[in-house]
């Protein structure tokens, strides 16, 4: 299992912490009970640390336009049409993915284009399942416009536990669909905007990964190459 370069000084700590705590047990207590609760405690502690930090090795390999990647694991929670109000200024297609501690927290972009935006805002740590944690937490914000002109936004969003968002991306830049788009530690979501008239192909609850299952396909627009040749 390869692990994630943003998990490995923790762990790395994790386990020097649990290793000494068990040492110390059994030097002191070797028949007690109570050591071997630890003991056992300690496996899950780790196990747990293992699959959250994991560095999932899956490969996009659908088709690079006009569909939607699921941006990280987890279960979707949102799905609705809302008014966004910070950028858009228009009705969106709102689909939020819950990641809980037994989810890789690894993000991925979900669109191939160029980040046209990106920006980070400091806010609460509401538990991540809230609606209002969408625009109340600590969030960065990631808009990708696509070759034909469709725009995106991507919000990765901090939860109750988590106090880290890490991005990868910068404005500018054009990137794949399933390239690396960042991590998010402990509890968190990701919540992704797309047009109205979008195809929505998940539903309430349906457990998503990233990199293998598609959330929607974008409306067709003639793109801008073709709109130059016309």
């Amino acid at each position: 299992m390869l692990i994630h370069k943003e998990g490995r000084k923790t762990l790395l700590v994790t386990t020097i912490i649990l290793a000494l705590l068990n040492v110390i047990m059994f030097y002191f207590f070797p028949e007690n009970a109570f050591s071997f609760v630890i003991l056992f405690a300690s496996v899950v502690v780790f196990a747990l640390m293992m699959n959250f930090f994991k560095k999932p090795s899956r490969v996009y390999e659908g088709d690079l336009l006009d569909y939607v990647n699921a941006p990280t694991d987890g279960k979707v929670v949102v799905i609705e049409r809302v008014f966004e109000k910070n950028f858009f200024n228009e009705e969106r297609i709102q689909i939020s993915i819950f990641m809980s501690f037994f989810n890789a927290h690894s993000n991925w972009i979900p669109v191939t284009g160029k980040v046209v935006h990106l920006s980070h805002e400091k806010g609460n740590f509401h538990a991540a399942y809230l609606p209002k944690s969408s625009h109340e937490n600590e969030r960065s914000n990631i808009i990708i416009e696509t070759p034909d002109g469709q725009q995106v936004l991507t919000r990765q969003i901090a939860g109750a536990v988590a106090r880290r968002i890490v991005t990868y991306v910068e404005e500018g830049k054009e990137y794949h669909i399933g390239d690396r788009l960042g991590f998010i530690k402990l509890g968190s979501r990701m919540d992704v905007f797309l047009p109205v008239d979008s195809e929505i192909l998940v539903q309430i609850n349906d457990e998503v990964r990233s990199n293998e299952t598609l959330l929607a396909r974008l409306p067709q627009r003639q793109s801008k190459h073709e709109k130059t040749d016309s």
